[in-house]
């Protein structure tokens, strides 16, 4: 994990530096042949400043991700969320209002990040992220909802995360109007799932 660190204003000049530097590297080659050694040249900071801030890559790759993803509380939509905003036919919303879309969503047009959304050598470490955010959220909802123990709801949950991460990976992370008629198409798929499995006894 990241350590502790201040919040000063050059403090946090060196962490933007150093998480910009990353994306740029990102976009030159892959995660796993990203060096501190170049990282630190791209962000022109010694190896001792690193460390200052970060224990490894890695550390630097989960904050990139969460500011990717924008996890924070302003940011709490989920794939339930999405189901019943499209159930309620307020469909415009998605447009207006990056919230209220479930994580691995709400980045999709990010010129910014678009390069490490498409890495394949990061697809299951991303996806393993959101899964650490949003299970907390999603899995007791679908117990809730459907009546599942917290085993098959977590089994669901993780279902719905890849699918839909790698239904936005191969619309190359686009929100464009293909993308908006999917993310209709699969609610109302969501939906009838949830209903027909809240109507079962399966266990």
């Amino acid at each position: 994990m990241a350590r502790e660190r201040k919040t000063d204003r050059r403090t946090l000049y060196t962490i933007n530096a150093i998480k910009d530097a990353f994306i740029e590297l990102e976009k030159e080659t892959t995660f796993e042949k990203i060096s501190v050694k170049a990282l630190c040249e791209k962000a022109e900071i010694s190896r001792a400043t690193f460390y200052l801030h970060y224990d490894s890559i890695n550390d630097v790759l989960d904050e990139v991700i969460d500011d990717a993803l924008l996890f924070s509380e302003n940011a709490s939509g989920t794939v339930i969320d999405l189901v019943d905003i499209i159930k309620s036919g307020k469909f415009d919303m998605l447009g207006s209002n990056d919230m209220i879309l479930p994580a691995c969503q709400r980045m999709a047009d990010s010129d910014k990040y678009h390069k490490l959304f498409m890495d394949a050598s990061l697809s299951e470490y991303i996806i393993g992220r959101i899964a650490k955010h949003e299970k907390e959220h999603i899995v007791p909802e679908l117990m809730e909802r459907c009546g599942l123990s917290e085993e098959y709801a977590e089994m669901i949950f993780r279902f719905m995360l890849n699918g839909s991460f790698y239904v936005n990976k191969s619309l190359g992370w686009e929100k464009n109007e293909k993308w908006y008629r999917f993310q209709k198409v699969l609610s109302v798929f969501l939906d009838a799932g949830m209903s027909a499995v809240s109507g079962e006894c399966i266990q």
